[in-house]
């Protein structure tokens, strides 16, 4: 067999879809940014850009060996190395297979991974945390949630002729998440669950308003999502080839389709189709496509995501019903569409598209690959949940996660930042803008 070589044209496509990936997490500090009121758009925004901080400098102290390191030889995690990555610099990426980039590039495409996740979480707990509390959250959640499910799910081995070591437990079981349904929105979802039920309610939730403060800059964000989140599903295919395309083309009708889904929603239910919810079917369907993005046909695609319009926009109600304060609507966008979207792999997953792929149920593939995806789900779900509560509870009682009532009717911006977005007359600071 032919030695692989550094492959110059995938690892400037992996280059390109990295520089994508982190495009995400600013465009998420404007998504979320907008969604608030005024005196917390700072703090908003500031929750992803400290995590694009404390994320970099761990993943390379020891975040990438314990996602992907493989010597450990164990299902549940990779190395615990504190290596700095020093000495892989003229390695080729092994996962599953030698692939023609360098491991950095594949360490550096999977950081902006390992950065978004965490900041989605945030907008499940906007207008009432501190931002110190939310560093130290951030830290210790990658570091006990996020950097082992990615090796579940992400971490195919190091292959060396036939032998395989250090592969996932959902890699392993068969799971298909081609660039992150359960590892990414799955578990954000679920850990933005867990952080709204220990940080309560805002003051005033449901009896006072608390519109978005800038719908432009919400377009603004879900614009720039829907771009850097071809970075997202088309890098996953770590290369410059068909799968790629796939997986582009299925995201951006994925997409199209679940913003009517939205609108249609609104509609009908309220007799108007918004910006807002334009911007967040958009999401949605981001979200859905993410696992099956190089799985299914591009028809499949539009139905996957124009259900998870449907879906989500229904989904996101239930916090009234339930009782809960989820802020920017985590849990029924990221949650609810990263378990459709994993999930209709099960339904549309086609080896016709993707030979490495499984045939889903609607491809006379039995229920033997939903049974696999469900797994999956489940899993993610759970373990997310219940460490992302612990880690709360612990966060609030020792340094305490959430502002006084005070410093929240006032704005977490001045109480935190000492700062404001707009320069406003000093009377009206400290009101529901």
């Amino acid at each position: 067999m032919a030695e692989i070589v550094l492959n110059s044209g995938d690892t400037a496509w992996m280059l390109a879809s990295t520089a994508l990936v982190l495009l995400m997490t600013p465009g998420l500090a404007f998504f979320y940014g907008g969604m608030v009121r005024t005196k917390s758009v700072l703090n908003m925004m500031m929750m992803s850009f400290i995590t694009i901080g404390i994320v970099s400098v761990l993943w390379i102290i020891y975040g990438f060996e314990l996602a992907f390191g493989y010597k450990g030889e164990s299902a549940w995690y990779g190395n615990f190395s504190f290596s700095g990555l020093g000495g892989m610099v003229n390695e080729l990426t092994n996962n599953g297979g030698v692939y023609p980039i360098p491991v950095l590039v594949f360490a550096a495409f999977q950081l902006m991974f390992a950065i978004i996740t965490p900041a989605l979480i945030s907008g499940a707990i906007a207008d009432r945390t501190k931002f110190t509390a939310w560093a130290v959250f951030v830290a210790i959640w990658s570091t006990l949630v996020y950097f082992p499910v990615a090796h579940w799910v992400f971490a195919f081995g190091n292959k060396v002729g036939d032998t395989v070591t250090g592969t996932g437990f959902l890699a392993g079981k068969g799971l298909e998440d081609f660039a992150g349904g359960t590892a990414v929105h799955i578990n954000a979802g679920a850990a933005g669950l867990a952080l709204a039920i220990v940080l309560g309610k805002r003051v005033g939730w449901r009896k006072e308003a608390m519109r978005p403060h800038s719908l432009p800059l919400v377009l603004l964000g879900s614009g720039l999502l829907w771009f850097g989140w071809f970075g997202f599903n088309a890098g996953s295919a770590l290369a410059a080839n068909g799968i790629a395309g796939l997986a582009f083309l299925n995201t951006q009708v994925a997409t199209a389709g679940a913003l009517i889904g939205w609108l249609l929603v609104e509609r009908i239910r309220n007799g108007h189709p918004t910006s807002l919810g334009a911007a967040s079917g958009a999401v949605a369907g981001l979200v859905a496509i993410t696992p099956a993005c190089a799985f299914v046909a591009p028809w499949a695609a539009v139905v996957i995501g124009f259900f998870a319009g449907i879906f989500c926009a229904l989904a996101v109600g239930l916090k009234y019903k339930l009782g809960f304060d989820d802020s920017l609507d985590v849990v029924g966008v990221h949650l609810v569409g990263g378990i459709w979207g994993s999930l209709a792999i099960g339904l549309f997953g086609t080896h016709v598209v993707n030979s490495i792929g499984l045939d889903g149920l609607f491809y006379g593939g039995g229920s033997a690959l939903l049974g696999k995806q469900a797994l999956g789900v489940g899993m993610v779900a759970l373990y997310s949940f219940i460490v992302t509560l612990v880690i709360g509870f612990v966060i609030e009682i020792t340094i305490g996660f959430r502002v006084s009532r005070e410093a929240e009717v006032e704005g977490v911006d001045l109480s935190e930042h000492a700062e404001t977005a707009y320069e406003m007359s000093s009377s009206s600071r400290g009101g529901s803008f």
